[in-house]
């Protein structure tokens, strides 16, 4: 149990004892007696919750707005390339048909070039953009296993599935296996829910409401994205 004693003290002092002491009658009125720890006081008013943080924010303008959102809409435009390639090719496998304007080989060919670009945009976010971003958001720090961050995880669950989806393509472009649409859906299918909402939560993570909580305007123009 802590002992709280009657001898005047600093802050400093408390911060290396961690003692609770009284605090002096210029604090508590006479007619009120009360002895507190000094230490919970000093804490309590250091450290406000991130949620009060947030809501104290004052609104962006339009100009800051787009300053801050700019991460957001350059990603937002590349993921518009991977969904549309997605697409086709899942429309193709859900409904059994492929593109009417497509031969076979364009159609494999479209797939494969939808691996190769998604691991080239993730190439580069893991060697010029997360660990940049890792100075001040945890959202993109790197560890072992569970202790990465959640949308590099979604990295290495994507690249798992994506990995069994091109090799399986690059068969049947080779002519070793026949292409069967049933087949591919059955590759694309395991990741298809971590690769959407991944596309959807990094957008949203490089928001402006996120963003303006980490850096200043003229910090996001430096950010190389």
């Amino acid at each position: 149990m802590l002992r709280c004693i009657n001898v005047p003290i600093q802050a400093s002092y408390f911060l290396k004892s961690a003692r609770c002491m009284p605090i002096s009658s210029s604090f508590v009125p006479r007619s009120r007696p009360h002895r507190y720890c000094l230490l919970d006081r000093l804490f309590t008013k250091a450290v406000p919750s991130a949620m009060n943080e947030q809501q104290t924010l004052p609104p962006l303008s339009a100009q800051d707005f787009k300053v801050y959102n700019r991460g957001a809409e350059k990603m937002d435009y590349f993921h518009g390339f991977l969904r549309r390639s997605w697409n086709l090719l899942w429309d193709a496998t859900t409904s059994g048909r492929r593109p009417a304007s497509m031969t076979m080989k364009q159609f494999i060919t479209e797939g494969l070039s939808f691996a190769e670009h998604l691991e080239i945009h993730h190439g580069i976010e893991e060697t010029h953009i997360f660990p940049y971003l890792a100075k001040k958001m945890p959202e993109f720090r790197t560890g072992r296993g569970r202790q990465a961050a959640e949308l590099l995880r979604q990295h290495q669950e994507i690249h798992n599935g994506l990995e069994g989806f091109r090799d399986y393509l690059e068969r049947c472009l080779h002519g070793e296996e026949e292409l069967r649409l049933d087949v591919l859906r059955g590759k694309m299918d395991g990741w298809r829910e971590v690769l959407w909402t991944h596309l959807d939560q990094e957008v949203k993570t490089l928001g402006a409401e996120n963003m303006r909580r980490y850096w200043t305007k003229e910090e996001m123009a430096r950010i190389p994205m």
